[in-house]
């Protein structure tokens, strides 16, 4: 995709068996399993990449602003050791004085890239450099102005605008997170657009949460976002509800397949209309509590999956992030600062109101995910194993890694089968790290399916398939994206 230089530093090296066990007769059968799958299409069915950026197709300003402002990862790990987010050019709620210097920032993630090795992010930026860029030399402090200044070189080129690269990265179809207010501006220009490759391969996804969480200050003001939008006025739950149905199907117009879920337990029980009432009517008063918005989430839950059996969209949930967890990150730079942490998860039971109605109906669809990896055998495989309607989503965030998705393999598949789970998301705002992340992802597939080659447990034929099911199969049938011709 990009020339190589002459290299005066450390060279930069991907070796051809990264990722693969050193047993000879498992690396073998890697090998050849990964061969077959990685050059197929990359599907994203989610993650959070701005539409923005492929609806303008404006050039990356600089390597900065492409590589390290929008990957979380980077500046989550630089914090942890004592560098301010400030230094790192990261935008503060008030407006206060952070480096604006894009090379300075540069040369202070140089300077402290040694702590990304052995993690998903030094592995993604390694492939990012090598295989998007060109980049023959390890980035370090003194390398560092040299490498930016390649970067920056070759993004002046109409070879690395945002829609060229989403075709040489052979992107099949990406979903982006979109809230329920939103009027989708960007999705409608892409639509509208002459890119005949991508008019039809970007779509939204619909992300109601602001609009169930009733306690929160914001809740108002998402309402009223919603009313502006859908053109009703909302002073009911059950006009809410109306309200929510009518934005579906507009996604769904503009290509939408799948609504998303984020909240911190998967709780979910089904409310009288008259208590869901009451509680509405105290979050329009400024009365609601936090218990209140705990029921008033699970029984919106409950309306969601009800919908989904109505409009055919696939039902997302990742509950178990405490999102925001540092106070004072939250109160400077606002959400998504890396901040989010894992706690203990309980589905079984509070699942079960949901899956007890819809978890056996052919219209209903839903993605499981976790950050909490106790529960991959011991509740989420059973489950996944039992309801038709359940698909088990890829291990996120802490667990997209060598060790996590190996851990995630061997931890569902035996009770809940390979069938059952969802393929693989990247869920990145890092636009470039897409194909890092899938290449990862498609090593580690390959890697644990032939280790049951190498077991005897699988046939090579058999295993030929299950590769492929995992790279784009899977992910295909779950999201119901069309046929790649359609």
């Amino acid at each position: 995709m990009a020339s190589a230089v002459d290299h005066v530093g450390s060279p930069l090296r991907l070796h051809a068996d990264r990722f693969f066990d050193p047993d000879p007769s498992v690396r073998r059968a890697a090998r050849e399993l990964y061969e077959g799958i990685r050059d197929l299409p990359i599907i994203c069915p989610h993650g959070h990449v701005d539409p923005a950026l492929l609806a303008e197709n404006s050039p990356f300003p600089e390597p900065t602003a492409l590589l390290i402002i929008p990957d979380h990862y980077i500046f989550r790990m630089l914090y942890s050791r004592g560098v301010r987010l400030e230094d790192l050019g990261v935008p503060t709620r008030d407006g206060s004085e952070v480096e604006t210097d894009p090379r300075a920032i540069w040369q202070r993630v140089a300077d402290q890239w040694h702590l990304f090795r052995g993690t998903p992010s030094g592995a993604w930026m390694s492939h990012e450099l090598h295989e998007v860029f060109g980049v023959r030399e390890r980035l370090d402090g003194e390398s560092g102005q040299r490498i930016y200044d390649e970067i920056a070189e070759k993004l002046r080129s109409s070879e690395f605008l945002p829609r060229t690269l989403f075709e040489q990265f052979r992107i099949e179809m990406l979903a982006t997170t979109d809230a329920a207010a939103d009027p989708l501006p960007h999705h409608n220009k892409i639509r509208a657009s002459d890119w005949s490759y991508g008019r039809h391969r970007v779509i939204p996804a619909f992300r109601p949460d602001a609009l169930f969480r009733i306690s929160l200050p914001s809740w108002a003001a998402e309402v009223r976002a919603l009313e502006k939008v859908s053109g009703e006025t909302i002073g009911s739950s059950e006009a809410l509800v109306a309200a929510l149905a009518g934005r579906r199907r507009y996604f769904a117009s503009l290509g939408a397949t799948a609504t998303d879920h984020g909240v911190l337990e998967p709780y979910t029980a089904e409310l009288a209309p008259e208590e869901a009432e009451r509680l509405f009517q105290r979050a329009r008063n400024g009365e609601a509590t936090t218990d209140d918005q705990r029921r008033y989430e699970a029984h919106m839950l409950m309306e969601m999956a009800r919908l989904s059996t109505e409009d055919g969209l696939v039902m997302q949930l990742h509950p178990g992030s405490l999102r925001d967890h540092n106070s004072a990150v939250w109160q400077k730079f606002g959400m998504d600062k890396g901040a989010d942490i894992p706690v203990a998860t309980e589905f079984t039971r509070n699942l079960r109101p949901l899956l007890n109605k819809y978890g056996s109906d052919p219209r209903f669809s839903m993605v499981l995910f976790t950050l909490d990896e106790s529960t991959y055998a011991r509740e989420l495989a059973p489950l996944a194993g039992h309801y038709p309607a359940l698909r088990l989503g890829p291990p996120w965030w802490f667990h997209d890694s060598i060790e996590g998705m190996r851990r995630y393999r061997e931890q569902v598949s035996e009770t809940a089968g390979i069938y059952n789970t969802a393929g693989f998301n990247d869920d990145t705002r890092a636009f470039c790290s897409i194909p890092a992340r899938h290449d990862l992802a498609r090593r580690m597939d390959a890697n644990w399916v032939g280790g049951l080659v190498a077991r005897h447990i699988i046939e090579m034929d058999e295993a030929r398939d299950v590769v492929r099911a995992l790279t784009v199969d899977l992910v295909r049938e779950t999201y119901r994206f069309p046929a790649p011709d359609a």
